[in-house]
């Protein structure tokens, strides 16, 4: 068990430069007065302002990642902690890059046996039209298409097309963005997300979205009105089986601290789309809502997370590669 006395000096880095910053400052915000609750001194870092290498590492125990997206959830972040030598929250840095990087997370499920929709790449310097239509033919993916960017998170920029036609248009429209898209079949069905916390699965929740899908809106926005059933309706061999799928995938990954899993249940079958290793802690948000299922205070639930806070889990990220 970590002692406690050790991390009383906590600095929670929030907001950064991603396109989900205005994420980040409410995740931030929300855990930074939770910790506050518990008794920690708290102090803040938003790197949007300056770089992570004037974090004063003699005035803290213990960084607290409550950033999402780019340069907070693929690695970058998590290098420069390892290189301050100051414990840190969440996973590390290949376990982040890896689980970010959607191409190398779905090669990562495939090589394991996790089921995840058929897909394929392409780098916008070698887009052309009969490039896309002869991949789509090749991987014998049906539409509607998913077309999502490779690095993104909270659903920025993913496109479902229904016909060729808009499958031309939104990926020329993301190539003006994005170096390199990911193109997969869209899987119908249930969506369900199951959050690991410290390495043990603790619940699957089921979302049934307004909207077209659980997009960036339906996420963090009361209007969407995205409703939550807590728990998922599965049976009770399928609901062990997904939180078995969400350990495995957590633990293959290397991850540390929390993450979030998302699948589709159809045909009597998981399609795991990603897993996340930072996920949203507003009170919009999964992670925490499937906690307070299982009488897991939104309090407690952020000192569990600082309490497995370390350096070094890029040993940790090795050692499950």
């Amino acid at each position: 068990m970590v002692n406690k006395k050790k991390f009383r000096n906590v600095l929670v880095v929030l907001g950064g430069t991603s396109g989900e910053r205005t994420v980040s400052l409410d995740s931030g915000r929300a855990c930074i007065k939770a910790l506050k609750k518990k008794g920690y001194k708290v102090s803040t870092f938003d790197p949007k302002y300056k770089n992570f290498n004037l974090i004063k590492k003699n005035k803290i125990d213990v960084i607290f990642n409550a950033l999402h997206g780019k340069d907070g959830e693929d690695g970058v972040a998590q290098s420069y902690f390892e290189y301050l030598k100051i414990p840190y929250t969440h996973s590390g840095v290949i376990s982040s890059f890896n689980a970010m990087n959607k191409i190398i997370s779905k090669e990562i499920f495939v090589k394991n046996k996790i089921k995840t929709p058929k897909f394929f790449t392409i780098k916008k310097a070698e887009f052309k039209i009969s490039k896309l239509e002869n991949n789509v033919r090749k991987e014998n993916i049906r539409f509607p298409v998913v077309a999502k960017p490779v690095s993104e998170g909270s659903s920025l920029g993913v496109e479902i097309c229904k016909t060729k036609n808009l499958l031309h248009t939104k990926t020329k429209k993301l190539f003006k963005k994005y170096d390199q898209l990911m193109f997969e079949e869209y899987v119908h069905g249930q969506e369900i997300q199951v959050a690991v916390i410290n390495g043990n699965p603790w619940g699957a929740i089921e979302l049934i979205p307004k909207r077209l899908f659980y997009d960036f809106k339906a996420k963090y926005t009361k209007e969407a009105k995205t409703e939550h059933i807590m728990p998922a309706r599965l049976k009770k061999t399928k609901y062990r089986e997904v939180l078995k799928i969400a350990k495995k995938t957590h633990t293959i990954l290397g991850c540390r601290g929390v993450t979030r899993s998302d699948f589709k249940f159809f045909n009597n079958k998981f399609n795991l789309l990603e897993i996340n290793t930072q996920p949203g802690m507003t009170n919009l948000s999964l992670v925490p809502e499937i906690a307070n299922y299982k009488n897991l205070s939104f309090e407690d639930l952020v000192e569990k997370i600082l309490l497995d806070a370390s350096i070094n889990r890029w040993k940790n990220d090795l050692e499950s590669h």
